[in-house]
């Protein structure tokens, strides 16, 4: 019998030390057998000490001297994918947004460098104590699912554990939004994963604006962001990097939070503000000229 999925490492290793009569698995299905190691001895040394955190570091200790931590419990890992096309000439594409966040994120956040797997590029890192890896598919947006699963059989991860940034064309340039689960809405690199692992997954929609006609999206969207955009396109990426903490933790609310403080206050999708009208001053009055000659001046002075 495993640890219940949610369990914390304190509280898994306090329910192995009062369960010794179970067996363990590991989220792989190896499972090791309590009884015919001297794991035993030590779960009945420190038991009385095991709620302490001193006896807690003591039992710790002595499990993994016994190589037995390991298999009691695993560290979650998320899987952060951005979307987009490989290649310097797609670089700065539209398309290529969720390609863009990830790499802020990596830098920002001190992840290993980028390395070749499965079928993408891979880094790896920490956000505190939540491990979290990030990956950009380089098989082209259409078959962005093979990398994916690729890496989630790796990792050993569930659809639950995914979270995917994307380009969104249904959204005013400079919006963000997180949704759990839902379709894909055309989008080439969602369908593809749907069809490699289900709905099931998270993912961060970036809006980029749309183009005005259907026929017109291919173009707009393999196209590289406008010099305009670049004030909202960085505001979007710093405020997705400031987030990435709690996107891995899956609190949607607290990582929207931590981008709109970078976005707000929300752009239009087109347009822009007037000049801010002149404050009303009284109009002053106007003084009529005098005509009158020097002479009729002094004449009318004496009347």
């Amino acid at each position: 019998m495993a640890c219940p999925k949610n369990m914390a490492k304190r509280q898994c290793l306090f329910w192995a030390a009062y369960n010794p009569e179970r067996s363990l698995t590991r989220r792989d299905g190896v499972t090791p057998l309590w009884l015919r190691h001297p794991a035993n001895a030590i779960q009945r040394k420190h038991r009385p000490h095991i709620n302490s955190p001193l006896g807690l570091h003591a039992f710790s200790s002595a499990l993994r001297g016994a190589s037995i931590v390991e298999n009691v419990w695993s560290p979650p890992v998320k899987l952060i994918v951005g979307l987009g096309n490989p290649g310097a000439k797609y670089a700065r594409h539209r398309h290529n947004i969720g390609f863009m966040a990830v790499d802020r994120i990596a830098a920002d956040h001190d992840f290993a460098p980028w390395k070749g797997k499965h079928q993408g590029s891979v880094s790896e890192g920490r956000f505190g104590s939540d491990r979290a890896v990030l990956l950009k598919p380089e098989t082209f947006m259409n078959k962005s699912g093979d990398s994916v699963q690729a890496a989630m059989r790796f990792y050993k991860l569930e659809p639950g554990d995914v979270i995917v940034l994307h380009d969104e064309i249904d959204l005013a340039p400079g919006k963000v939004k997180f949704k759990q689960g839902g379709g894909h809405a055309g989008h080439n690199g969602l369908r593809s994963i749907h069809s490699h692992i289900g709905a099931d997954y998270a993912r961060v929609r970036l809006g980029v604006g749309h183009p005005g006609h259907k026929d017109r999206v291919p173009g707009y969207v393999l196209h590289d962001f406008a010099k305009a955009d670049e004030g909202w396109l960085d505001d979007v990426l710093r405020g997705l990097s400031d987030g990435a903490p709690w996107l891995a933790l899956g609190d949607g609310a607290k990582f929207m939070n931590a981008v709109g403080l970078r976005v707000a206050p929300s752009r239009p999708s087109t347009g822009t503000k007037g000049p801010k009208d002149a404050p009303r001053t009284s109009p002053k009055p106007v003084q009529e000229r005098d005509e009158r000659s020097t002479m009729q001046k002094l004449m009318d002075r004496f009347k």
